[in-house]
């Protein structure tokens, strides 16, 4: 077991590793591992379980009926995957969490990890912290897709993440194409505004970072 990265994950945070092995010991819970590819929680499966990736990255998806499909977020060692759907009205994952490659997870039942957070409140707060923040996101990821032009979603993304992290160098998710994929754009599109913007000197495009120049002038690519 890795206390490190569990003691460093969002739900963990603030405790201290000896307590969290002593924590762990009286909670049910099991360790599963997924091959790269392999689906962790199906699109409106029972919501039972929530998880804390130890290894590997995963990513919500979330496919509809005319074959398309909107890449939800991508999951690193420490975060957690489930929480919302676990404790909704309606106990149901609302999209696929697939392995981008192979992945460990150690999974608890609603029900226990009520009990560790009975517990312990720091845990509590952490999951409410949690769960506030994904909504947050959501809600982000949302007004990202309410923007028509390609150049408006990078805009907004690149805006978005700088006000976040408090500095004016991005880095790109992965990749350009990933990042494309996540905007629901295509790369040869979105690559050919980013040199566009380069052009007007709004931002330097240097994979795997985007530095914003001028952030006025990007923000007000918003309102074109």
């Amino acid at each position: 077991m890795d206390y490190y990265v569990l003691e460093k994950s969002s739900l963990f945070s603030g405790v201290p590793a000896a307590e969290l092995r002593e924590d762990l010991e009286e909670t049910p819970h099991h360790i599963q591992c997924y091959d790269r590819g392999e689906t962790i929680f199906h699109l409106m499966e029972s919501a039972t379980r929530i998880g804390i990736i130890l290894e590997g990255r995963v990513e919500a998806q979330k496919s509809f009926p005319n074959g398309s499909q909107v890449n939800v977020s991508v999951r690193l060692p420490g975060e957690l995957i489930g929480p919302a759907a676990v404790f909704s009205k309606s106990g149901r994952y609302p999209c696929d969490i697939v392995a981008l490659e192979p992945a460990t997870i150690i999974m608890f039942r609603k029900d226990d990890l009520l009990h560790l957070m009975q517990k312990d409140l720091r845990i509590l707060e952490n999951l409410t912290t949690e769960i506030a923040s994904a909504t947050y996101m959501l809600q982000q990821r949302l007004e990202l897709l309410s923007y028509n032009g390609i150049a408006q979603k990078a805009a907004f993304w690149l805006l978005m993440q700088s006000r976040q992290t408090g500095k004016v160098t991005v880095k790109i998710p992965d990749s350009v194409s990933k990042w494309a994929m996540l905007m629901n754009v295509s790369r040869p599109s979105l690559h050919r505004e980013l040199k566009r913007l380069e052009d007007e000197h709004i931002i330097s495009y240097a994979p795997p970072t985007i530095t914003i120049l001028n952030a006025e002038a990007l923000q007000n690519v918003l309102s074109q």
